[in-house]
């Protein structure tokens, strides 16, 4: 337990410290004075002053923040120093700063995912585990151990590629060939279509023959062009579902009680720290995703909200005014209490239930 509270720990700290490095260097390249650049929030435990930033350590480590110079509506700024005030930015450069967070954390992202398919990582191959009686594998003649390599004229290499390949193929038989004792065998099967549950708990069609994976797994290295193009697009399809769930979740299409929170993070982290470094930076990639997309939420305090005052101002033409900002953020904050009280909710329950 202590190591996955400190696994956690180290994972959430590394996210934040990405999300703030793009807010920070975007304020630099826009020229805006940085005051403080906080891993942390709460009591300063460690400080140093390099050029005109405060680089600091905060006590609380579920957090962090850039403070900007002119960023509060009530700082006084110094005639000498308003070119470089946030305040008397544009609301682009604004915009390009607050986005720059969750940027940040998509992009290291990708780059996690790059490591991983460069560095090499298992996947099930595509040996049967078992058939299933009753069912088009058994009756066309798949037995255990048999080893499937050829879907339709499309070479299958690990076991989401049969999954692929037949929910891509066309209504009725397909040809499979299978290696079984060193020999090729080809054989006619026509899946099944079943009603299961995705990942959002929806009911859908999906196509099945009846056999499951051997626990056998296979090591597999992308090309340095391939890991490339590969870590994009897992970074775009994660963050689609991120996006889906977090409309569906809102729609009441999934529970809430899927909400997890930090008390989850460290404990999943702990467990992929066990299983090994290739399986926890794959898990860090994906909250990284998921801190991006959230952050990006348009709700007052988010980076997403600070972008959409902005917008409303380039519309308008006009600052939306101080008291109606203060307004705004209070219900922002009020909303993100909440979601954090359920989270840590649901995290106790699934501590106390067992699951």
């Amino acid at each position: 337990m202590v190591m996955s509270i400190i696994y956690g720990i180290i994972a959430l700290s590394l996210l934040i410290l990405v999300h703030e490095l793009g807010h920070f260097l975007a304020a630099r390249l826009a020229d805006v004075k940085v005051l403080t650049f906080s891993l942390g929030f709460g009591k300063k435990l460690l400080r140093l002053k390099k050029g005109e930033t405060e680089y600091a350590l905060s006590l609380v480590p579920l957090g962090g923040y850039v403070k900007l110079l002119g960023e509060s509506p009530d700082e006084e700024v110094q005639e000498e120093d308003m070119p470089r005030s946030y305040a008397h930015k544009s609301p682009f450069i604004k915009i390009l700063i607050a986005f720059s967070g969750p940027f940040f954390n998509l992009v290291f992202a990708a780059l996690l995912f790059y490591v991983v398919f460069v560095s090499g990582y298992s996947v099930l191959s595509t040996k049967v585990g078992s058939v299933e009686k009753g069912y088009p594998a058994y009756e066309a003649g798949i037995r255990e151990g048999d080893i499937i390599v050829n879907i339709e004229g499309r070479q299958v290499g690990e076991w989401s590629d049969i999954m692929e390949a037949m929910m891509d193929s066309r209504p009725g038989p397909l040809r499979f060939t299978v290696s079984r004792a060193g020999k090729l065998v080809n054989m006619v099967i026509t899946p099944k279509e079943t009603e299961s549950k995705n990942i959002f708990g929806e009911p859908i069609k999906r196509k099945v023959i009846g056999i499951t994976a051997s626990n056998e797994m296979i090591a597999k290295k992308d090309t340095l062009l391939g890991a490339a193009a590969k870590a994009f697009y897992q970074t775009y399809n994660l963050s689609r579902i991120t996006v889906v769930g977090i409309v569906k979740l809102v729609m009441g299409s999934i529970s809430p009680k899927n909400v997890g929170g930090p008390l989850l993070i460290l404990e999943v982290a702990g467990k992929q720290a066990k299983e090994g470094v290739t399986s926890l930076i794959y898990f860090v990639a994906i909250i990284s995703i998921n801190l991006g997309i959230v952050n990006l939420l348009p709700i007052p305090i988010l980076d997403g909200g600070h972008i959409l005052f902005h917008i409303i101002e380039i519309i308008t033409r006009k600052r939306m005014s101080q008291r109606w900002v203060d307004i705004a953020q209070k219900v922002g904050m009020g909303i993100l209490v909440a979601v954090m009280v359920l989270a840590f909710f649901n995290d106790i329950m699934r501590i106390v239930v067992g699951k």
